[in-house]
């Protein structure tokens, strides 16, 4: 098949007479799986002629006719990254010399140098501080720049750049710019207006059965969810009486209300009822009475009485000896509370009397036997008491806004029925409960499966819940763990066995809470795994061309000569006695050969990748004047208009000899590498220190180079590879125990 070179490109037939030019500032970048802005310096010109050598952007169709030459009109600037910064515009409305920036409220005058060349990115240069000395410059990425270019073309400037009536806008638009005008002079006039309104929020009966046991659990009604009215201060509050009777259909004669009273516990409960007199005042002067802290908001209990028809009837005469209780029903079978009513009782009163009342307002039969709890706070745990029956309301210390929650009486054999066989038992599994989103740890970015859990779980209810969610016989071998709330990822070391006493533990993240954990099966327990220490390690064949990764484990006293025993027996070596060594690498250069004495309880193979390896022949007898030198493989990238290296590949060492030339040098890197002629014919080789490249010649003396011994760091020496990096791209990852190799890679754990 013949090759054929190909153009590739566009032809315009025509263009617009407004062109808008989106200059790509953001991209999606395939090696760090992420979007990223680019802030390389764009130039764009004042004046832009499409026409321009002799139309090569027109296809043959167009019309020849038309003068494409456009204007400069506007400039959007982007400043910040990817995820966040700032737009503003540099406009010239009319296109004369004058640019305007256009920033939020701000509009300033600006000259064109502002609106054109600071807006082209790259770098930039800070100002030397100390000139007559021979300073390197400081530059800087600047990180606002054009984002977006308008151009006008010359021949319809004057049809676009004209007045505007309001006939030129569409009518969607002016209907749309009409309503908005409306709304804001509403909002206006209602912030203006504020300070002669308040808003009164009733709640009744109906909220608080609506509420109970779906939205709110503790406590009577979330406020934000009642009627509620905007009044004009100075309205008299029997007047507003009136607009409750409107909106709910109560007679103002029937109507009681009452204050609710933050208490010091931090529950919210209706306090009073309102006095004949409070009810002659104006809304605003009830508001003050009702709060201590100043807020345009007044809360109210609209308490009804209900005749046998079920229509309203007066409230019933409250002296100093009545109090007005609130029940709750639980039913530990079903797991549900709910709102049943609320009862005057008398404080010399004891429940006994109230009982038979209670059992009818629950459907009960007569004589059922109820268990009796007062609901006291929530905040920050729960405190919820038996009430004894026999007791007077007084004695027990009961008043006006108390909550009692009651239920069944269980026996003793329906205790281990129940999860929550209680009230007391119930309301703490409701304060303290929490769903967690499971993530297996090979799969952080997907929830496999969800638990709803108490905060008070222990370690071992949690990886027992979670064992029983996988079919596992030994919660031990679960692993779990915590995630990082503001990089969404799991955080990098596991949770210790039982190294946390509660479910509350694992998910709090500095001072946010999460709900997210993350779990891995292991093959031993968790307690035996921790008193070892877990090594990944990369071993390389001598002659294969292979990489087999190794997870050794072994206690955490062992030395790095251990883990070479260990691995002795878990590889295929080329001879029966061959020595190996475990080196440090890391974004493929050679930092470390570890002594085999070194303990291996502080390596770290989170980031670091541990290569073991043969120790070759070549390299156990060197001579007085031999050394080895470390050989990487590289390319060279532009970033910004600077020259960067990019190291790829597996780093290694090479034995040289003193007065070797490179040529002879070259001949024992290809048959070590096993690079075909016509791939080796294309490699450069160089002398890299500070990073930068010194190119050899086949006749230099490599040895001369290299002086200096066992360099790292910035002074690092090396020898340098220069090649085409033909291994697949991968997707970037910050832990290199993920990378996976060139090489193909068994694994073996």
């Amino acid at each position: 098949m013949a090759i054929q070179d190909a153009k590739k490109g566009v032809l315009f037939i025509d263009f617009p007479p407004v062109l808008q030019l989106q200059l790509k500032r953001f991209e999606y970048d395939f090696m760090r799986d992420t979007m990223v802005k680019i802030n390389d310096r764009y130039e764009f010109p004042l004046q832009l002629d499409l026409d321009r050598e002799n139309g090569k952007y027109l296809s043959p169709d167009a019309d020849r006719s038309v003068r494409n030459l456009y204007t400069l009109h506007s400039v959007l600037v982007h400043s910040g990254g990817v995820h966040g910064g700032h737009y503003y515009a540099f406009i010239r409305p009319t296109l004369s010399d004058q640019w305007y920036k256009f920033d939020d409220e701000r509009v300033t005058k600006e000259d064109l140098k502002r609106a054109l060349e600071e807006q082209y990115g790259g770098e930039e240069e800070l100002p030397q501080t100390n000139p007559g000395f021979n300073n390197t410059p400081f530059k800087f990425t600047k990180y606002s720049n054009a984002y977006m270019l308008v151009y006008i073309r010359e021949s319809d400037k004057d049809k676009i750049i004209c007045n505007v009536d309001e006939q030129d806008i569409a009518e969607h638009l002016r209907e749309r710019l009409k309503k908005e005008q409306e709304e804001k002079e509403h909002k206006k006039k209602e912030k203006a207006e504020a300070h002669l309104y308040t808003v009164i929020k009733v709640a009744r009966d109906d909220d608080l059965l609506e509420q109970i046991g779906k939205d709110i659990y503790f406590d009577l009604v979330d406020h934000d969810k009642v009627r509620s009215f905007r009044i004009q201060k100075q309205i008299p509050f029997n007047l507003f009486k009136e607009e409750v009777a409107k909106e709910f259909g109560v007679p103002v004669q029937f109507q009681r209300f009452w204050l609710w009273a933050k208490r010091q516990n931090h529950t919210y409960r209706p306090n009073r009822p309102l006095t004949h007199l409070e009810e002659t005042q104006t809304v605003g002067q009830l508001r003050e009475v009702s709060n201590k802290v100043h807020n345009a908001e007044l809360k109210l209990f609209l308490e009804v009485e209900r005749g046998p028809d079920l229509r309203p009837i007066a409230p019933p005469e409250k002296t100093k000896e009545d109090i007005l209780l609130f029940f709750k029903l639980y039913d530990p079978e079903k797991e549900e509370l709910r709102y049943v009513g609320r009862l005057f009782v008398k404080s010399t009163g004891k429940p006994m009397e109230y009982l038979p009342k209670l059992n009818e307002m629950a459907g009960y039969a007569p004589d059922e036997e109820i268990d009796l709890y007062e609901e006291i706070k929530f905040e920050p745990s729960v405190m919820c008491e038996p009430i004894e029956k026999r007791c007077t309301f007084r004695a027990s210390q009961l008043e006006d806004g108390d909550i009692i929650c009651f239920q069944k009486s269980t026996p003793i054999e329906g205790v281990g029925k129940f999860r929550y066989p209680e009230v007391p038992s119930f309301l703490d599994y409701v304060h303290n409960r929490q769903v967690v989103h499971f993530r297996s740890l090979e799969k952080p970015k997907e929830d496999d499966f969800c638990l709803e859990m108490s905060k008070l779980y222990t370690y071992d209810d949690v990886v027992e819940r979670v064992a029983q969610q996988l079919g596992l016989d030994d919660p031990s071998k679960i692993r779990l763990t915590s995630h990082n709330c503001y990089s969404q990822q799991p955080k990098p070391q596991p949770i210790k066995y039982r190294g946390v006493d509660h479910l509350s533990d694992m998910l709090i993240h500095y001072n946010q809470t999460s709900d997210v954990l993350y779990y891995e099966v292991l093959d031993i327990p968790l307690p035996e795994l921790q008193c070892l220490k877990t090594l990944k390690v990369a071993f390389h064949h001598a002659t294969k061309d292979e990489v087999s990764v190794h997870t050794i484990r072994l206690p955490k006293q062992s030395t790095v000569g251990d883990v070479i025993n260990d691995l002795k027996t878990k590889v295929e070596l080329s001879q029966p006695d061959a020595e190996l060594r475990l080196l440090e690498v890391f974004y493929h250069k050679i930092y470390k050969i570890f002594p085999l004495n070194e303990k291996i309880e502080n390596i770290n193979d989170q980031y670091w990748t541990l290569r073991a390896e043969e120790i070759p022949e070549e390299e156990k007898n060197l001579g007085p004047h031999d050394r080895l030198i470390h050989v990487y493989h590289f390319t060279k990238e532009t970033a910004q208009n600077q020259m960067q290296i990019q190291n790829f590949g597996e780093p290694f060492f090479l034995v040289i000899h003193e007065g070797e030339t490179l040529q002879e040098i070259k001949v024992r890197i290809q048959r070590k590498l096993q690079v075909p002629d016509e791939e080796f014919a294309k490699w450069k080789f160089a002398f890299l220190s500070l990073g930068r490249p010194e190119y050899l010649q086949d006749t230099d003396i490599v040895s001369s180079r290299f002086q200096r011994r066992d360099v790292y760091g910035a002074w690092e020496q090396y020898l340098g590879l220069e090649h085409s990096d033909s291994a697949p791209k991968r997707a970037y990852a910050a832990n290199q125990n993920r990378h996976t190799y060139e090489k193909p890679v068994k694994i073996y754990n």
